[in-house]
């Protein structure tokens, strides 16, 4: 671009800008660049003022020569083509025009462009707003730079993709000299808008006219967060004035996007200086247009580094560049030195352009948007060294940046000033942290420290933290005004009093404003105009932003809260620790008693502080010394926290003068003194207090330390002294500074310490006399054994206090001991029994002294004892603490073994007491001999007797003696297997001594044995010895038996066979008897008695007498041998001899047949078994008879036997005829008789003939088939199904097992369903009995079988089914259908009945049992809706006629119009419900009652001035009629609504009037509405100014017989339109705070109605509550009042877990398997049925009924038949139904020794009746019939004799029952007992047959106490829930939302009357009587609303809280539930 100024080869060719003013003409210039070689210069043209194109472009060719007929365009420097439309606007005097061959076509050569640029006017009027200047000491270089970057912005903010800024300083002298260039990828400017840059003052407004601009029509950028628009190249100062503060010449070269040209523009203070000089215009000069990247023109070395800018064009679609030369050379060196600084500032600058809204959150990811687009590059380039190159996006430490980042968290706002002006605020919170402020340090602003100090309950800080600079910086569409802050707002700033935080929170935030561009700046940027004048207008509102969502609400209170919220979670400085609970602390006031964490210790400025450290106050009067108890800090902490301060305990040291705690701001401990110097005070303290005690014995008897001193020894007396640490003795306390001294006392105490504690035995106090000391008495009276202490305390002298401050006063304890005096009497120590004839024992002895205590004999004492008629004797006595007599021995006689009494003297000469008498029992000594009897030494005996000795055991004083295992042996010797004899003295010492007999074998003269006598346990005795002569026996010894046949007697030898005939009898048996000398017995009666024989009972006397044995019968068959044996047996010998008859068969007497086999046969079969036929004898014994030839003569006859196939064959080997063949002719079943004859013998024998093989199946007790069964549908067939297998011949075939099937229809349904059966036993299968379900009409079944993979096919069965009468398959609904169904009406009676199968009506049907439910119709289907709204059938009235009807009356039709569906249904069981058809209606508006608005208009404020839109009262209105539900009606209705304005005084006649001056007007009603458009007021109407008139829409519908509720709208008057005008807004917002009054008061009702609801529901919950807990207190249970529910899970776990144990353990139970049960006739085994928990009554009940104990119990008969047939008679069983109950006992009958309800007699063994220790399971009434029946009125007892007595007293007034013992007795009713089976056998030979034992009584406790806890729990968890949601609904009441809402209400009421009284109107209706009008319910404590309202209230209600938010400032007011 070439310079503007200096002609050139083309400069101007016409005179001066003032030659040219004011003729005709205007000068063009023309440059010809069609071709390279066109000239360089340009042409002027003047053009006449009223030429067009065409004479335009004729003289242009006629001035350049050119033809006309040449093709070429005439643009402007912005290639705008000259037309013939344009011409005028475009063609302006000294405009520069080009010549190309076409619009976009290259320039060739360079051009230059004439400009002018004269400062607009504002320069004057504006020019003292603008001055670079510097503040708070800072360079205001970087704002220079700001004002170009601002343009950059601006230029760059269409670009879609990189807005790329580039500050390049080229410091490089090699390049040239020193420039700065701002290079941007903006859009570029034509060279016009570069002439329009160059214009000082035009700004973005003012560029219209003569300026050609992209901005002209200047539209403001939409609202944008921030207000980051970039629309901050504004004034059309500020780059003109940075490009010349920055250096003294300016470059500006702009390529606009959709040009081929650049445009260059050279401004300098040099060509302005020279054109001044000449005398020349100075804001004229030229643009060079040129093509890019052309650099031609520059020829100045000192610009060589534009060459490579230039170059750079080429790649670039648009920019601007501008090139500072001249650069001022203390600017170069700030740019140098402080890079870092001023990058930094631009950083800061352009925060949020270069961040974004949300600034460079460093924490937070970066998301791509809108602002990451933004790319501001400063480079800077030196002389040999390297770049520097930096981005601004990269500086992380500009101000904001660290403020945004070192924020804990920030509170946004919004300003609305008057005006559209909209601040935008956030206020950040840098919180204390450790042991700093993170309250970022401004380079440009140092922190200013505090000077005074802190004295307040935090610590000492270092600094502040912001220090004294603002609050607020200021940013301006987005970028900082950096010269601009405001110091705070008055709802930001610290409060006078102390707030809810600290004071220096306030500063501890930072804030930034945002503005849009309704806030004036100056023209450099650097300051607001009036910013904070404005912000701090008293009209400017404030609201806070939450979320992203403007709330409007107390800004001061808001944001002291969010500050306090800040103060309390993130300001960390001391570090509390070692946590130790929450307290609460009494002595502050009420609100800051509580809650108060405890911490033992702290960590503070790198030191810790620890509980027990001693430390030391600052700035406290006194200064404190003291320990530390504990630190407080104030809130509810748990754990380690960090806090900015707290509170310290000190315990003052020392605490013996100072007995106090002082509590002090943790910031007034001293951190500077030492712990040793605090140590060294408290110790300097602590030498003036009393330190020990001085002790003195001025009278002797000194006690010393730990002595021993005998019972009674004296204490002196004592004088005692008190010494502090220094030795001084004193009698008071030192003083303190805070009172008196006190008085000291000592006290003396004489403590006794035994096992049961210490005791006080002496207790005195002393004073201090002043001229005596402390003195005490003597003390003698000591006497008791033990540990002693003499205590002396230092005590106070009022309270008697042994401390002081917690420190114990001196005291001095001396610990001695008394022991008991010398010995002065004894008594005797335990003896050791019992006492023995020669047996020595020890008399131990216990020696007391004169006061009783046991004490030791230490001298050396002859004791004497004495006892008369015995002899004494001691070995010694023993000395010390165990004194015993020891050895004494006594010798002299004794009555018997039990003992005799003696007294026993012991004297002890010397004693004061010397002798005691000691009573003893002397027993027999040991054993020393044996005495036997009788004396002689040869004793005479038979063989096979025993002989008796009399022994005597005796002591060696002869005395009879026992002892224990005194056991007395004889043992007999010379013959072997002697016995021995052994008798037992151990009781008495004398006994018989015998054993059994003496028997020597085979012995047959006298022989010698020696018998030896001895105790073998007691060595010392000697034994006996005797000498006995054995003599034989003359018993029986041998037996011998004999036949006599004729004259000889045959020897019948032991074990001998004898052949006999087979019946026959034995004749002439005899025996005979030799003793052991072979000598033969005489047979006496005596002997005879003891002979017996085994094949008789009954044997004659006398022939035993004669040694006659009796006949012997020998047995019929041969198979059967007789053993015969004759035996003898007495006391001495037992002897038998036996043998053996064998029979032999007799002569042939009959034929006998035998069958082998099975004896059936099946129809038309052979018999498969074969028949033998034998010979026998009359007894049966077969006989060989038969030969081959003995066939013939036998024959064989029967009925019906089919003889054609018989065989017969004779068996050799069995001597047997065989007969096979046997077969019967078609016939009856049954048995069949055989007769076989052979010669004169003859037999029969009996078959079986049984039914042949199934063919055919044949149904039983069935109908005729020929016709149909009736049976109706569901219902059971009258009979079982029952099919019998039959063969060919129709005879039953009992053949099991065969399966039967069943061939239907699909559509007849069988229950239960169709399964296979199979046959039983007799051929038969029960199909049981069917229920049938099929269509009505004939159906046909037929029943199958398979046999052998064959089908037998059996009869078709037809049914004919018939409708169920009683079966309910629709409901059948009546009501009037063509009735209208008006909302809020009722509903027309509607009549249900329940229609069964046959079409006809159930009757006697439970009402209860039918509903109604009504919904409304939605597109989610018709099925019902949970919420539903449900209705029970009315009452039957009398006329109701038709039976089993049931009417649903005068139900009420919902209020809202719409679609309901009503369904109807019939519960037929608990889960099944038939339902009708869905009725649907059409619920239809009622009668019109009313006109409302259908948008509730706000009141209108009007005036009567000329402007319309202050006259207008209405603009669009639609009014409906509507019925009292609010729905729309009246569709078919046509008239008018007049409209006529009217006073709130009726007289007043001075009311507004309509346009037209009319007082009424009519507008058309149709389709049920009204439309009301633009109704005005007349101008200059009446009407008394400030006033509410009234208008009213009055609806005129002539086809309604009432008249109709009018729509009345009020309205405000006014004379002045700008009182109107501020009236418009206070009826816009007295009608917002009426609507939200209404919102707030139904949102208040719905919580009331919901808390009641909850009230009723915990009242109920704690009823239930309290009622099972005194059911489980009154078991024992009690649970505390708080933990319960923990408490109560592991109370039932614990008893859960008992009640398994206890189930687990063992107890008795029946094995006998019990019967299935197959019914519920069948009740069991009678061993199941009961149970019985004593072991010994269900022993002997159950042996009693042992007999019955597998019997099965049933109901019925008819059940117990089939039990028995089902077990072929094996199984017992008893019916109940044939008990005869009528002589069953009475079960509460009194046992029989009750007479008149008194005991007749005292019975004894606990008598109850056996029933009443039953207990049954299940069926108790049944079980008790049983057991009625089975043990009447049986008692049971202890033991027999109990049992005897009570029979035996019983008979004597009335029948006695069966008695049963628990020891297994028993006596029947008869009075019979004894013998084995009145005697019951133990427990385990009952083989399971026993009653088992019940659960333990325990256990079902237990049981009950787990069902009532887990009904408790339940009851427990539902109080608990029910009353969590009550205080959650209460709690939610009281949040601060919902308090804020009932302020707001309160608000919202208080500022509607104000703004009525400001508008003059009456109190608002709308309001009021709506609310008025709801429905209010009475409520109680527990309150109930009534059912429908309570119904609907619920219905309402469905959720726990109803919320609302209302937002008064606008439009929106939401509420949701």
């Amino acid at each position: 671009m070439a310079a503007a100024g200096g002609d050139g080869p083309g400069g101007p060719s016409v005179g001066t800008e003032k030659d040219r003013e004011g003729d005709g003409f205007r000068t063009v210039y023309l440059f010809d660049r069609r071709e390279k070689e066109s000239e360089l210069g340009d042409r002027a043209l003047q053009v006449g003022e009223r030429s067009d194109y065409a004479g335009f472009r004729a003289s242009v060719c006629q001035t350049l020569g050119i033809s006309p007929e040449e093709k070429f365009v005439i643009t402007t420097t912005s290639r705008k083509e000259i037309t013939c439309d344009n011409f005028d606007e475009t063609v302006k005097d000294g405009v520069t025009l080009y010549l190309l061959q076409s619009v976009n076509q290259l320039l060739l050569t360079a051009t230059k462009e004439r400009i002018d640029f004269l400062p607009h006017y504002d320069t004057l009027v504006k020019s003292g707003m603008y001055e670079y200047y510097a503040s708070e000491g800072q360079n205001p270089l970087p704002f220079a730079l700001a004002e170009l970057i601002d343009n950059s912005l601006s230029a760059t903010s269409r670009n879609i993709g990189i807005r790329r800024i580039q500050i390049k300083l080229l410091f490089d002298e090699t390049q040239g000299k020193p420039a700065v260039a701002v290079v941007d990828n903006g859009r570029g400017m034509t060279s016009k808008q570069l002439n329009n840059w160059a214009v000082y003052r035009l700004s973005k407004f003012t560029r219209q006219g003569d300026f050609e601009s992209d901005h002209s029509g200047y539209v403001r950028p939409v609202p944008v967060p921030r207000s980051l628009n970039s629309d901050i190249s504004y004034f059309g100062v500020g780059g003109k004035q940075a490009v010349f503060f920055v250096g003294q010449s300016a470059r500006m070269i702009s390529k606009p996007a959709d040009s081929q040209d650049v445009h260059e523009l050279v401004l300098s203070k040099e060509d302005f200086e020279k054109k001044e000089k000449n005398k020349e215009a100075i804001y004229s000069g030229y643009i060079r247009n040129r093509k890019p990247s052309d650099s031609v023109h520059i020829t100045n070395d000192d610009e060589r580094f534009l060459h490579n800018l230039i170059i750079e064009e080429k790649e670039k679609d648009s920019f601007t560049a501008v090139i500072i030369t001249g650069v001022q050379p203390e600017h170069i060196q700030y740019l140098k030195n402080y890079f870092h600084l001023w990058t930094r500032q631009l950083a800061h600058i352009y925060h949020y352009y270069i961040h974004g809204p949300k600034g460079n959150e460093i924490r937070t990811s970066k998301e791509v948007g809108p602002f990451n687009n933004i790319d501001i590059e400063i480079s800077m380039f030196e002389k040999g060294k390297a770049p520097k190159i930096i981005n601004l996006r990269e500086i992380q430490d500009d101000m904001q940046t660290l403020y945004i980042n070192t924020a804990a968290d920030s509170f946004e706002f919004k300003a609305h000033v008057e005006g559209d002006g909209v601040v935008e605020g956030i206020i950040r919170y840098h919180p204390f942290l450790y042991d700093r402020e993170t309250y970022p340090d401004d380079p440009c602003f140092p922190s200013k420290l505090k000077d005074e100090d802190d004295d307040d309950d935090c610590c000492i800080l270092e600094k502040a933290a912001r220090g004294k600079r603002p609050i607020f910086e200021c940013f301006w569409n987005g970028r900082l005004i950096p010269y601009t802050s405001v110091e705070d707002f008055d709802w930001c700033t610290p409060p006078k009093k102390r707030g809810l935080a600290p004071i220096e929170c306030y500063n501890r935030i930072s804030g930034a404003l945002f503005t849009n561009d309704k806030f004036q700046v100056s023209t450099n940027k650097l300051t607001f105009m009036d910013l904070e004048l404005k912000l701090k207008d008293k009209n400017t509102l404030f609201t806070r932003i939450l979320n992203g969502q403007e709330q409007r609400m107390k800004i001061d209170r808001e944001f002291a809260l969010w500050l306090k919220d800040c103060h309390e979670k993130y300001d960390k400085q001391i570090k509390f620790t070692l946590f130790k609970g929450i307290v609460t602390r009494p002595d502050l006031p009420s609100k800051k008693q509580g809650p108060w964490a405890t911490y033992a210790a702290i960590e503070w400025d790198g030191k810790i502080y620890k509980a027990g450290q001693l430390v030391k106050t600052i700035k406290t009067l006194p200064l404190f010394y003291g320990s530390i108890v504990r630190f407080f800090l104030y809130g509810d902490h748990d754990g380690e926290v960090y806090a900015t301060g707290g509170e310290v305990q000190i315990a003052m040291e020392p605490q013996a003068l100072y007995d106090e705690i002082k509590t002090v701001p943790i910031a007034k401990l001293d951190r500077t003194v030492a712990e040793k110097a605090v140590k060294k005070y408290v110790e300097d303290e602590m030498a003036r207090l009393p330190d020990r005690l001085s002790v003195t014995w001025p009278e002797g008897d000194e006690l010393l330390p730990n002595e021993i001193r005998l019972a009674g020894t004296p204490i002196g007396a004592l004088r005692i002294e008190i010494l502090n640490k220094k030795g001084e003795a004193m009698q008071k306390l030192p003083g303190t500074s805070h009172g008196g001294s006190k008085k000291l006392l000592v006290e003396l105490k004489v403590i006794l310490h035994s096992s049961n504690g210490n005791k006080e035995i002496i207790s005195h106090i002393s004073q201090h006399g002043g001229k005596w000391p402390y003195w005490f008495k003597k003390m003698e009276n000591i006497q008791k054994l033990g540990n002693y202490t003499l205590k002396l305390q230092v005590v106070l002298n009022e309270s008697n206090a042994d401390t002081y401050a917690g420190r114990p006063l001196p005291s001095k304890a001396i610990k001695f001991s008394v022991k008991e005096g010398k010995p002065e009497k004894f008594s005797f120590g335990l003896l050791d029994l019992p006492f023995r004839v020669g047996v020595p024992f020890n008399i131990p002895l216990e020696f007391q002294d004169e006061f009783g205590h046991t004490s030791q004999l230490v001298t050396d004492i002859q004791p004497v004892l004495e006892a008369s008629g015995l002899s004494l004797h001691y070995e010694e006595i023993t000395k010390g603490p165990n004194c015993v007599i020891q050895g004494v021995t006594v010798k002299g006689p004794v009555n018997s073994c039990q003992g005799k009494n003696y007294n026993l003297k012991v004297i002890l000469p010397g004693l004061k007491e010397d002798s005691q008498i000691l009573k003893i029992r002397l027993l027999p000594g040991p054993p020393h001999r044996l005495k036997v009897k009788p004396d002689s030494e040869i004793l005479v005996i038979e063989n096979g007797t025993a002989f008796p000795f009399q022994v005597e055991v005796l002591d060696e004083s002869d005395n009879i003696t026992a002892q224990p295992k005194l056991i007395v042996h004889c043992k007999f010797l010379g013959a072997p297997n002697l016995p021995v004899y052994v008798v037992d003295c151990s009781s008495s010492g004398t006994s018989i001594l015998t054993g059994s007999a003496i028997q020597v074998q085979n012995i047959k003269k006298d022989q010698m044995l020696k018998a030896r006598i001895e105790i073998p346990s007691c060595k010392d005795v000697a034994p006996v010895e005797k000498t006995i002569k054995l003599l034989p026996s003359s018993h029986v010894a041998r037996l011998q038996i004999f036949s006599i046949e004729g004259q000889k007697a045959i020897q019948i030898k032991h074990q001998d066979e004898v052949n006999w005939i087979a019946g026959d009898i034995m004749h002439n048996l005899i025996f005979q008897m030799y003793d052991e000398g072979e000598r033969e017995i005489n047979v006496t009666s005596a002997l005879a008695e003891k002979i017996k024989v085994n094949w008789t009972p009954e044997i004659n006397k006398e022939h035993l007498l004669q040694g006659l044995l009796p006949d012997v019968q020998v047995p019929t068959s041969v198979k059967d041998m007789r053993y015969c044996q004759v035996s003898f047996q007495d006391d001495h010998v037992s002897l038998e001899s036996a043998f053996t008859v064998r029979p032999l068969p007799d002569e042939p007497k009959h034929l006998k047949c035998e069958l082998r086999g099975g004896k059936t046969v099946q129809m038309g079969q052979e018999l498969q078994a074969e028949i033998v036929v034998i010979v026998t004898d009359q007894y049966g014994n077969q006989i060989q008879a038969f030969s081959p030839s003995s066939l013939s003569a036998l024959s064989i006859a029967g009925a019906g036997l089919d003889s054609s196939n018989l065989k017969t064959t004779f068996q050799e080997n069995t001597q047997s005829i065989s007969v096979r063949g046997i077969r019967f002719i078609p016939c009856p079943p049954g048995n069949k008789d055989l007769c076989f004859t052979w010669r004169e013998f003859s037999d029969f024998i009996r078959v079986q003939l049984i039914s042949g093989p199934p063919a055919k199946l044949l149904l039983i007790d069935w109908p005729e088939l020929k016709e149909s069964i009736p049976v109706i549908n569901g219902r059971e067939l009258q009979n079982p199904l029952t099919v019998q297998l039959c063969d060919q011949w129709d005879n039953p075939a009992p053949v099991p097992h065969v399966k039967i099937s069943l061939i239907k229809a699909s559509n007849l349904k069988l229950t239960p369903s169709n399964q296979q059966h199979k046959t039983d036993e007799k051929g038969r299968a029960n199909l049981g009995v069917f229920n049938v379900f099929a269509p009505r009409g004939e159906h046909v079944m037929q029943v199958k079988a398979i046999y052998n993979k064959s089908t037998i096919e059996g009869p078709i069965i037809k049914l004919m089914i018939l409708p169920d009468p009683e079966k309910p398959i629709r409901l059948n609904v009546k009501y009037d259908r063509d009735a209208s169904f008006l909302a809020g009406g009722l509903f027309t009676d509607f009549m249900i009945s329940v229609i069964s199968e046959d079409d006809s009506i159930i009757k006697n049907i439970n009402p209860a049992r039918i509903s109604m439910k009504m919904w409304k119709l939605s597109s989610s289907g018709n099925r019902p809706p949970a919420n539903a709204e449900t209705f029970s059938c009315n009452k039957i009235k009398d006329n109701d006629k038709e039976d089993g009807c049931f009417y649903f009356r005068d139900k009420v039709i919902p209020n809202k119009v719409g679609t309901y569906c009503i369904l109807f249904g019939f519960m037929m069981d608990k889960a099944n419900i038939l339902n009708s058809e869905q009725v649907i209606v059409d619920v239809l508006p009622n009668h019109p009652v009313k006109l409302v608005p259908e948008i509730q208009p706000a009141t209108p404020a009007v005036s009567n001035v000329r402007a319309v839109a202050s006259r207008t009262l209405v603009r669009d209105l639609r009014l409906n009629v509507m019925d009292e539900y609010s729905n729309h009606t009246g569709i078919d209705l046509v008239g008018t609504v007049t409209a006529t304005i009217k006073g709130s005084n009726e007289e007043d006649t001075d009311t507004p009037l309509f346009t037209g001056k009319v007082r009424t007007l009519e507008f058309p009603f149709v389709n049920g509405s009204a439309e009301i458009t633009s109704l005005v007021l007349a101008e200059n109407s009446p009407g008394r100014d400030s006033t509410e008139y009234f208008i009213i829409f009055e609806p005129r519908l002539s086809p309604l017989s009432r008249t109709l509720e009018p729509y009345i709208l009020p309205f405000m008057f006014y004379n002045d339109v700008k009182k109107q005008q501020q009236m418009v807004a206070l009826t816009k917002e007295k009608d917002q705070l009426s609507k939200s009054i209404i919102m707030y008061r139904n949102l208040f009702e719905a919580n009331k109605q919901l808390v009641d609801e909850m009230k009723c529901q915990v009242e109920e919950a704690k009823l239930k509550e309290a009622h099972l807990r005194n059911e489980l207190k009154a078991r024992n249970i009690d649970f505390p009042t708080r933990q319960q529910m923990p408490h109560i899970e592991a109370l039932l776990k614990r008893k859960i877990s008992e009640q398994e144990e206890l189930k687990k353990k063992p107890r008795r139970s029946c094995t006998l398997p019990n019967y299935t049960k197959g019914s519920g006739d069948v009740l069991g085994k009678i061993a199941h049925l009961a149970q019985i928990e004593d072991d010994r009554a269900a022993m002997v009940i159950s042996w009693h009924l042992a007999s019955d104990m597998d019997c099965v119990v049933t109901l019925t008969t008819d059940a117990a038949r089939r039990i028995y047939d089902e077990t072929q008679g094996r199984q017992q069983v008893l019916p109940l139904d044939s008990i005869y109950r009528k002589t069953l006992p009475d079960w509460k009958r009194p046992l029989p020794h009750f007479r008149n309800g008194k005991s007749y007699f005292k019975p004894i063994g606990d008598p109850v009746f056996a029933r009443d220790l039953l207990t049954f399971p299940d069926n108790i009434e049944h079980c008790e019939t049983v057991f009625g029946m089975l043990l009447g009125d049986t008692i049971i007892l202890d033991n027999l004799d109990a049992a005897n007595h009570y029979r035996k007293e019983v008979v004597k007034i009335t029948h006695c029952p069966t008695l049963l013992t628990r020891d297994g007795d028993r006596i029947r009713s008869n009075g019979k007992f004894g013998g084995l089976q009145n005697k019951a056998p133990p427990m385990d030979k009952l083989r399971g047959m026993v009653f088992g034992a019940p659960v333990p009584k325990q256990c079902l406790m237990l049981g009950e106490q787990i069902e009532l806890l887990q009904q408790y729990r339940t009851a427990v968890h539902k109080l608990g829930s029910v009353n969590e949601d009550l205080n959650g609904q209460i709690e939610y009441l009281h949040t601060p939302d919902m308090k804020k809402k009932k302020q707001e209400l309160d608000e919202h009421e208080k500022n509607l009357k104000l703004i009525e009284q400001k508008l003059g109107m009456t109190p608002t209706r709308k309001c009021n009587d709506s609310l008025r009008h709801s429905t209010k319910v009475e409520v109680t404590d527990c309150p109930v609303p009534p059912k429908r309202m309570r119904r609907e209230a619920t219905r309402q209600n469905r959720r726990p809280r109803v919320t609302c938010q209302t937002n008064i400032s606008g439009d929106n007011t939401s509420f949701w539930a």
